[in-house]
């Protein structure tokens, strides 16, 4: 197994932004606290998705891993700068297959580029698909100060000595990304307790439907994975993380944070971490590691839990922009 991480380096799935998914969010409705929200976020360009590509959200809402509701986004072949988006919901068995089955709740809806947002109203289900600002804040040259990762790219031997790595300049405050926003009754839920989420990205290449990216705790697939495993870990389901990964994340924080296995597994443990899911429970306040919400400062989190606390926070402040109407993210930045 390597002992170097070069996660920040990884190109997006097969070299194609469109499927590439970059955060997941889950809070309560800042206007009705009986209403849950699920944002998935890709393609850091926020141009068009792919069109043979299946965008879903999955929801556990039993604690078994597997998937009882799914919601499936399936976008038009875009043409002269316009696209159409379509919506499937599934429950149960149905939810677990990988194709866009069940109910059609959202048919043909236009897809939103420009300021404002189209909002579509199916039922109890509100939906949003298009171009936003991106809410999430980094520190990217801090993070590379950091890990020194240029030219060798070394993610497994922090520097945290002497002069803090941090620049305090966001990378990310002009950014927009490709947003999918749902909301609904968490009476739909049908949980007494917590859901777990996470968003999956596939594609039909030579008729078969290919896992290529997902997405669950913020910074987890990004800062655990290599070269040699980011394929297999996009492709695989969260049911069999703990087996399969369990022993490369205690190597890694060995590395970075100078863990004991016993102390790694613990925190792990502590955090849920594995499987790769976010945990939601709607009865209490959003804040991660309960679901995610946009002022979380995941990446000072994920740091932390890699050096046992031992980095200074990056001072970083979330962005201003957002809104507390849906689609919630901010309106998308003019293109330079």
């Amino acid at each position: 197994m390597s002992n170097h991480f070069t996660g920040l380096s990884l190109g997006p799935p097969l070299g194609d932004q469109r499927l590439d998914l970059c955060d997941l969010y889950a809070f309560q409705s800042p206007s009705d606290n009986n209403r849950t929200v699920i944002i998935l976020n890709a393609n850091p360009n926020a141009d068009a998705l792919h069109p043979d590509a299946i965008y879903r959200v999955n929801i556990d809402t039993d604690g078994d891993y597997l998937t009882d509701i799914a919601f499936s986004y399936v976008f038009s072949q875009p043409q002269n700068g316009k696209q159409t988006v379509s919506v499937f919901l599934a429950k149960g068995a149905e939810s677990r297959s990988p194709e866009a089955v069940g109910t059609k709740i959202i048919a043909d809806a236009d897809v939103s580029f420009g300021a404002s947002p189209n909002i579509i109203r199916s039922g109890p289900y509100i939906f949003f698909a298009g171009s936003r600002s991106d809410a999430f804040f980094f520190d990217f040259d801090g993070i590379k100060n950091l890990f020194d990762i240029r030219g060798k790219r070394n993610f497994t031997e922090p520097h945290l000595g002497g002069k803090s790595p941090w620049t305090g300049v966001d990378s990310n405050t002009q950014a927009n990304v490709f947003s999918t926003a749902i909301e609904l009754p968490t009476s739909e839920l049908n949980s007494k307790s917590a859901i777990r989420i996470w968003g999956r990205c596939s594609v039909r290449r030579d008729g078969k439907l290919l896992h290529v990216d997902r997405a669950g705790h913020p910074s987890v697939s990004s800062f655990f994975n290599t070269d040699d495993t980011k394929e297999e870990y996009n492709a695989s389901e969260p049911v069999n993380d703990r087996t399969r990964w369990l022993e490369q994340f205690i190597h890694l924080m060995g590395h970075t944070g100078n863990y004991t296995r016993e102390e790694a597994i613990a925190e792990i443990d502590r955090e849920g971490t594995l499987p790769d899911v976010l945990t939601f429970d709607p009865s209490k306040p959003a804040k991660y590691p309960n679901g995610r919400v946009f002022t979380d400062d995941v990446i000072d989190y994920r740091i932390a839990f890699l050096t046992k606390n031992e980095c200074p926070p990056t001072g970083l402040k979330p962005h201003t922009d957002v809104l507390t109407t849906f689609p919630y993210l901010g309106t998308p930045h003019a293109k330079t």
